[in-house]
């Protein structure tokens, strides 16, 4: 794990929130990152970016759920089947160069469930 990743202003580790019991997203409006991992088996599942990072969030469940469009049923299936056990964490960036380029640093220093 880089050093350099974790002493980011990443925000603490949250649940993921449950649509169905009415629970809040709380992300960046605006470019930012964010990492979920498996608080039960410690791993991490899945990356991403946008340029609304709040709304880009959305779509990481399946509809009715979620919102926006996403490629890979499969990873938007595993976060709703174990929402139980899903954390976040988000960064938040001022420019979307810096954005991409800490994104590409993740996927190059971690391991992912879904590593895309």
């Amino acid at each position: 794990m880089s050093e350099t990743l974790e002493n980011k202003e990443w925000t603490e580790w949250k649940s993921f929130p449950d649509p169905r019991n009415k629970e809040y997203l709380y992300a960046p409006f605006g470019f930012g990152v964010y990492q979920l991992r498996n608080k039960i088996t410690n791993k991490y599942v899945l990356f991403g970016s946008g340029n609304n990072c709040a709304i880009r969030m959305t779509s990481l469940l399946p509809e009715p759920f979620g919102a926006g469009t996403r490629k890979n049923v499969d990873k938007r299936n595993y976060v709703l089947e174990n929402l139980k056990d899903i954390e976040y964490r988000t960064i938040a960036f001022s420019d979307e160069a810096s954005m991409k380029q800490f994104e590409q640093k993740l996927k190059e220093c971690y391991c992912h469930l879904y590593n895309t």
